[in-house]
């Protein structure tokens, strides 16, 4: 066999559960995000000599095929996994898969699991060379223009000695976002038009999601912050601007949902970068997320001049003493006024709730279904409580309640973790009462009724797979139908 290419990386973004399956899930049908951390990775790789390729097998779940075919042609030295903790096993059948294919191929993993668990995962998983923590465009390629050395000198990885000793190099410091290129949308195959925004949140397409920032400095109980940790880093809105600018003219893109944790956080790059979209409009509208602190009726009305169609905003309980338990800053009356506030600016509003909680009880569930019915959201989104590697209660979470960590259900989309006083059937029951409580009020129902012509393509979308979302309604499973 010819030699391997140490200047070669194929990058894959596993799918989580099989192949078979993925055609009848209606939440994948639904939302098909590209995987950006990637196309970060590959951008930044180029520019330093390094070629790379980009196998999604979220958008793509018939990758077995491509993944042969591709190690097979390109004989790439290095196959790179980005994984969350509900992909992770599938990203290591994938690597089990590569080094029978090419025996000389080192494996590197990276993402938030593996940057949580660091010497747990190597030490477990023979099958990873290398694992990569914090964040990967300087890492990987300094391991990459090293031949995969496993050398103390490069900052973020996780390597396994001879002896089996596990070395750990330590973090490194986060990088300036504004020195990064635009990620390499080009890699992504089909894009945009093979991912797909969730439907009712966008009035345009093509579409595609941005990152325009990194960290959070909140420390909530329930999120994991092992690679970008707790500093706050943004892109200026120079950039910004000219990010959006770009995906306009190569891809024809009209709207952007801003994936970040907190878009608002900066007032200042914010007031500019909605200054430029007014003074030299593209022509594109956008989403974000924000908390109610970062908001206010001035910022509002610039975001809206700007093209902002629609905010989500962070409630995740409508129990006030539950919420202080998990959130910094709780305070239901200021979310009470932020969606008011949002609302008065002609701008869509998102709730983002979640169920299960330590310390959630059928009292607190029933308080969150009243808080919500008094808001006037647009829509809401509610997801089951996952205790993720990395997160402030992950290692004490058996003293709330049962744990059953099964990493492929670590989706938020299973009850793996009951509270005290609480059963699973319990949960499943009030979870299925609480969509059904709010889709089924009249003022929702108008409020879709209105997306015929606000969003007319994401009406087509719900009929084209109303079976699915009807399956998915009854039965609250994952995988319609199974």
């Amino acid at each position: 066999m010819a030699a391997l290419n140490t200047k070669k990386v194929l990058l894959v973004h596993p799918l989580g559960y099989s192949a078979q399956a993925a055609g009848k899930d209606i939440s994948r049908i639904a939302n098909i995000m590209p995987p950006l951390g990637l196309a970060s990775l590959a951008a930044y790789m180029e520019r330093e000599g390094i070629k790379s390729a980009i196998i999604d097998c979220y958008a793509r779940p018939d990758s077995n095929r491509l993944i042969r075919d591709h190690l097979l042609t390109e004989k790439p030295a290095g196959i790179g996994f980005s994984c969350t903790t509900s992909s992770f096993l599938d990203g290591i059948r994938i690597a089990r898969m590569a080094k029978a294919i090419l025996p000389g191929l080192k494996v590197v993993f990276g993402g938030p699991h593996v940057s949580a668990l660091r010497e747990r995962i190597p030490a477990q998983f023979p099958e990873i060379d290398f694992a990569v923590i914090g964040e990967g465009e300087q890492t990987l390629t300094e391991l990459i223009l090293s031949e995969y050395e496993q050398s103390p000198e490069i900052q973020g990885i996780v390597y396994r000695e001879p002896g089996d000793e596990i070395h750990v190099t330590g973090n490194r410091s986060g990088i300036k976002l504004d020195a990064l290129p635009f990620p390499a949308y080009d890699k992504l195959e089909g894009f945009p038009k093979a991912y797909l925004l969730p439907i009712f949140n966008y009035p345009r397409s093509p579409n595609t999601s941005c990152i325009s920032s990194r960290g959070c400095p909140y420390g909530c109980s329930y999120c994991d912050r092992s690679v970008f940790g707790s500093s706050f880093r943004f892109n200026s809105a120079e950039y910004l601007y000219a990010h959006l600018h770009y995906l306009k003219d190569r891809f024809g893109i009209r709207h952007v949902n801003f994936y970040d944790d907190l878009f608002t956080l900066n007032r200042r790059r914010v007031e500019d970068f909605t200054r430029m979209m007014v003074n030299q409009p593209l022509g594109i509208t956008f989403n974000c997320a924000v908390r109610a602190e970062h908001i206010d009726a001035d910022l509002l009305k610039q975001m809206r001049d700007a093209g902002c169609w629609m905010i989500s905003l962070g409630i995740e309980t409508g129990d006030p003493v539950l919420l202080s338990q998990h959130r910094s800053h709780a305070d239901l009356d200021r979310v009470a006024e932020a969606v008011g506030l949002i609302k008065q600016a002609g701008i869509r509003v998102k709730g983002l709730l979640m169920m299960g909680l330590p310390g959630e009880t059928a009292e607190t569930i029933r308080k969150s279904m009243r808080f919500v019915s008094s808001l006037h959201l647009d829509d809401f989104n509610l997801t089951k409580f996952t205790p993720f590697p990395g997160s402030p209660l992950y290692e004490r979470i058996r003293e709330w309640g049962k744990f059953e960590e099964i990493w492929e259900k670590m989706d938020c989309m299973h009850f793996v973790f009951v509270p005290k006083g609480m059963t699973r059937d319990t949960l499943e029951k009030r979870f299925k009462a609480f969509y059904k409580k709010h889709f089924l009020r009249p003022r929702t129902l108008m409020g879709y009724a209105g997306m015929l012509w606000r969003s007319p393509e994401s009406w087509i979308r719900f009929l084209k797979n109303l079976t699915g979302f009807i399956r998915f309604a009854k039965s609250n499973k994952r995988l319609g139908g199974s």
